[in-house]
């Protein structure tokens, strides 16, 4: 894989960053992920001046890289030529305290020599202002102080301090710790508390990680899939964002460069139904608090597809002109227009999401009456939108037809609350529900399905294939061995097959012809194989998969057509949702070892 995008991320749920093979933080956002980055080498060039935060070993070697087993904390190992060895563990602290969650916006790094005594020179240079200037900074004895555009933030070490300011290369002779936090003292020995911050850190991962029902097979990439599915959860809101990045091109010098550091309803669905899949409740939860607060806000009217995290509604697109973009392959775009679009699929996923709620006994709070009527708001949406033209799941920017995708997934708003009407009880409710989802699938059976081509296409009366047609089966519309969806996959895989990789469609969008394939719809590809009985080609095609991703088993969007490089804003939820669905769906049974 592309080395630019072979970064291993850490988090809390409160702050994240991404970190090189060579132990750099590149990437951070503080004090949310939608922050002005104080860490932006990731957008600025291996050659910036700003914007980065290394452990520099003199001499070095060879670098190995890992993280802590089942844990979102990374070593990494370097050694120098005479064969002396630094370890650096990073990581953000996340644990119970005073019986409450603790996840402050802090990142620990803890450095020890392991062989010898090598020398180092550490370099913390974070920016502000979109790359623009360093931080100001002001020092006292045994901290440093760094004003952001965002956030003001407090180093505090062990380390001497004018080592840090001026750069000073030293022999690296004891265990040093480093806390870069909000701007507050720091209490007790920072040595011994971040030994203890990160005994209790992998503690609590290990906890979380125990709880998922995991599959037999591919368990380690399921794994580490969930771990990052978390890391993407701005857990003071329960929002889930798309990405932890901006602005990595979807192809190279496309143009195609977004801003993925906010949730979107459809990302969030994908997310909570793989996280239910192996039983992590906990983000389910949240989230769906979150979509109350959202669906409130609405009070029966349009829902955005996009929001921040902070329930945000305006996200204002702008380009930022002080970095240069991933490579050099501008522009940095910061904010999303989508939040702009008209997207009709959002009420669906607003009511599955939502529905668990009214059968899972295990939730801390069940859905209530009142929840369902909330939701028949929604639902009032989906059916008097069901056959309106919308930008459709791809966000198309120019260009509007009533999509087959969104018209399934406000039949599936329908049909699902029916199913909650009938556990409530509410048999008139249950009867006008499964009344409306049935109006809706007659005209998406009519207007979809092209007898002539022989195949369901992916607008009312076009001729056009994408990807998002096999969804049809996993919202239930169609069975698995329906001919219509064999014969709809067939066309597909004739279409926007390449290789090993499937595109989202073949024709031109606002930006031209597709250049690269959307892992995610591959994974939707394997997963139709394998209803289709074809297990021994998904497999086969699952293992290539994983074969691609990055060494911290990660996955970003997309991926260039020879499967060789991967491109788009990394780590991707949608593509770590595909891994743990295929993985779950693909695996042998537990029982088949007992």
């Amino acid at each position: 894989m592309t080395a630019g995008l072979d970064l291993a991320p850490i988090g809390n749920c409160a702050v994240s960053a991404l970190v090189d093979r060579q132990g750099a933080f590149v990437w951070c956002c503080a004090p949310r992920v939608d922050s002005d980055p104080i860490f932006c080498r990731l957008l600025a060039g291996e050659d910036a001046a700003l914007g980065y935060w290394s452990i520099d070993v003199e001499g070095a070697t060879q670098t190995r890289q890992a993280y802590v087993r089942n844990t979102a904390v990374l070593r990494t190992e370097i050694t120098d030529q005479a064969g002396q060895v630094v370890e650096i563990t990073d990581f953000a602290p996340r644990f119970r305290m005073y019986g409450r969650g603790y996840r402050p916006t802090a990142l620990v790094r803890r450095i020890r020599p392991v062989v010898g005594a090598p020398r180092i020179a550490i370099r913390l240079r974070p920016a502000r202002d979109w790359g623009a200037a360093p931080c100001p900074r002001t020092s006292g004895s045994n901290h440093i102080r760094y004003l952001g555009a965002d956030v003001v933030m407090r180093l505090s070490t062990n380390a001497p301090v004018s080592h840090i300011v001026d750069e000073r290369a030293f022999r690296l002779e004891e265990p040093l710790a480093f806390f870069l936090g909000s701007d507050e003292p720091f209490v007790g020995d920072v040595r011994a508390t971040t030994e203890a911050m990160l005994s209790d850190t992998c503690a609590y991962w290990r906890e979380w990680v125990r709880t998922l029902a995991v599959p037999l097979e591919w368990q380690e990439a399921v794994i580490r899939a969930a771990i990052a599915l978390k890391l993407c959860v701005y857990e003071e809101t329960g929002a889930i964002v798309a990405a932890l990045t901006t602005s990595i091109p979807e192809a190279p010098s496309s143009g195609r460069n977004w801003d993925y550091r906010f949730c979107w309803l459809r990302d969030a669905y994908y997310v909570v139904q793989a996280l239910n899949r192996i039983s992590a409740s906990d983000i389910l939860e949240n989230y769906l608090g979150y979509l109350r607060n959202i669906v409130d806000k609405a009070n029966g009217g349009h829902i955005q597809p996009v929001y921040g995290v902070g329930y945000e509604p305006i996200l204002k697109e702008r380009i930022v002109r002080s970095l240069p973009g991933y490579q050099s392959m501008g522009p940095v775009r910061v904010g999303n227009q989508a939040h702009e679009h008209i997207q009709h699929d959002v009420y669906g996923q607003i009511v599955l999401s939502n529905v668990q709620a009214f059968f899972d006994e295990r939730l801390l709070r069940p859905a209530t009456i009142a929840d369902f009527e909330a939701l028949e708001r929604v639902g009032e949406r989906a059916f008097s939108l069901y056959d309106q033209p919308d930008a459709g799941i791809w966000e198309l920017r120019t260009r509007a037809e009533v999509h087959t995708y969104s018209a399934v997934m406000c039949w599936a708003a329908c049909d699902r609350l029916a199913n909650a009407a009938e556990k409530l009880g509410q048999g008139a409710r249950h009867r006008e529900w499964s009344e409306r989802a049935n109006v809706i699938r007659s005209a998406i059976e009519e207007k979809a399905w092209r007898t002539d081509l022989g195949h369901f296409v992916s607008a009312f009366g076009g001729e056009s294939l994408d990807a998002s047609l096999l969804q049809m089966i996993e919202t239930r519309f169609l069975a698995p061995d329906d001919p219509r969806h064999l014969a709809t996959l067939a066309a597909i895989e004739t279409r926007l097959r390449r290789g090993s990789n499937l595109l989202r469609y073949d024709g031109a969008d606002d930006f031209g012809a597709p250049e690269t394939a959307f892992n995610f719809c591959t994974f939707w590809y394997i997963e139709a194989l394998h209803l289709a009985g074809r297990t021994d080609e998904a497999r086969a095609l699952f293992q290539e998969m994983l074969e691609r991703r990055t060494h911290a088993g990660l996955l970003s969007e997309d991926i260039s057509l020879d499967g060789e490089t991967l491109w788009g804003n990394y780590p991707q939820t949608y593509s770590l949702v595909g891994l743990i669905n295929c993985a779950v769906l693909l695996s042998r049974p537990w029982s088949s070892v007992r």
